[in-house]
């Protein structure tokens, strides 16, 4: 088999291959006998037709069948004959394919770049360095308590924070659509729940008045017969609430799964999970600046076609988690393509440094992980049973564990600084 290679591109390779006509005729004589054992043709009795008669029956179809077999093996031959790493599939670009004549194509494909992890130790991260106080855990309860209201009628006009209770009907050019009506409809004002003008609309409205109010949907609306258009919204104000805190009693204590020991366990269950959150958010802070510092300080060129694979799987997964279930309502690339590029940088790198480092999984901390996961199910052992037996999914968070593993190794090799805070200004609580 020849073999030539040419760089027509920093990462692009075309290859030429030729496999001669020989190594063929050597495979399509082959499956030409064992085709004729128990070949049916007419005239002949089964198995017993000559090999003449038999390739004149099959020898062009089996001949096409050899070549389409060989274009894959011959380039897969080649490429470790020639030590490449190809980065995805080739373009094939037939030149002879004929009977008689040897198969000659040519291949053009992307390789792997080369890629070397430097400049750790110039890299200076930020570690926040913050604890949970008495007063973080008093605020977190009150907001425990908006979050469970006790809902009393109110006889004003209605203002944000209230919840009314509506029937409605909406109108298009006088004629009424699909979602436009309602009724018994509950509303917190505030929550942006509704259309911007519709709630404002609603505000100042006192139990039992009626209201008009003109809506106009935003021209990239969901619903593309009213996106763009105006419509007519006749109201009715059934009631007008107010919340009230509730009181911190036992009764508020089980609610959130606390049963007995009363508000001290609650403070100090409330207390420990603000901490777990803490320190989970610190982490996340650290990977992305770690990870964003590593793909800053080592530039590395891009094969095209990963790139393109990974703008195409974060425009399904967004698909997917949006429920579009059209093809052609699939998210524009655009917005995909820079994050597709870190993806595949930082995938790069770190295979680059579990290679360089000989980092091996750690299975204790994939069996703590899947715990962690399973732990919000409601039944953890059947869920973790599923993951056991789902390679993909097991595949997924050995992917995630083996990453933390090197974000640890990067560091504990890079410069950290601490930076005290507090646990509002991190977790971004209350603001």
């Amino acid at each position: 088999m020849m073999v030539s290679v040419q760089s027509t591109g920093a990462l692009e390779r075309r290859m030429e291959v030729a496999v001669p006509a020989s190594r063929i005729e050597k495979e399509v004589d082959e499956r030409l006998k064992t085709v004729s054992r128990t070949a049916r043709l007419k005239g002949f009795r089964p198995g017993k037709a000559p090999l003449k008669v038999i390739r004149q029956q099959f020898g062009s179809q089996i001949h096409r069948e050899v070549v389409s077999e060989l274009l894959q093996s011959s380039f897969a031959e080649a490429v470790t004959e020639r030590k490449l790493n190809p980065a995805g599939g080739p373009r094939i670009e037939p030149i002879s394919v004929g009977e008689g004549e040897d198969l000659k194509y040519t291949a053009i494909f992307e390789v792997f770049p080369e890629v070397t992890v430097k400049g750790l130790e110039s890299i200076s991260l930020e570690r926040p360095v913050a604890s949970v106080t008495d007063e973080d855990v008093d605020a977190m309860i009150e907001s425990l308590r908006k979050q469970r209201p006790n809902w009393k009628a109110a006889t004003r006009g209605s203002r944000t924070g209230d919840r009314v209770t509506i029937d409605f009907a909406g109108t298009v050019d006088g004629a009424a659509f699909d979602g436009g009506q309602g009724q018994d409809i509950a509303i917190t004002l505030g929550e942006g729940r509704m259309l911007p003008e519709f709630e404002a609309g609603l505000i100042g409205r006192d139990p039992d008045s009626k209201a008009s109010i003109s809506v106009r949907f935003p021209d990239d609306y969901h619903s593309k017969a009213l996106a763009g258009k105006t419509a007519q919204f006749d109201v009715t104000v059934k009631k007008v609430e107010e919340p009230e805190l509730p009181p911190l009693d036992e009764e508020f204590c089980a609610a959130y799964g606390v049963s007995e020991g009363g508000i001290a366990k609650l403070r100090e269950e409330v207390g420990d999970n603000m901490r777990r959150e803490l320190e989970q958010n610190i982490r996340v802070r650290m990977k992305s600046q770690v990870l964003d510092k590593l793909v800053a300080a080592n530039p590395v060129e891009l094969p095209a076609a990963l790139v393109e694979t990974q703008v195409r799987d974060m425009q399904i997964d967004t698909a997917r988690r949006m429920g579009v279930r059209d093809a052609s309502q699939i998210p524009a690339r655009e917005p995909f393509i820079d994050p597709a590029r870190r993806r595949v940088a930082l995938g790069l790198l770190i295979n680059e440094i579990i290679k360089t480092e000989k980092i091996e999984l750690d299975r204790a901390k994939v069996t703590s992980r899947l715990e962690e996961i399973v732990a919000t199910y409601k039944d953890p052992q059947e869920a973790l049973r599923l993951y056991r037996e789902n390679r993909e999914a097991m595949q997924q968070v050995e992917m995630l564990v083996l990453e933390d593993q090197v974000v640890d190794w990067l560091l504990g090799r890079v410069k950290t600084t601490d930076e005290p805070t507090n646990f509002k200004a991190v977790m971004n609580f209350g603001n």
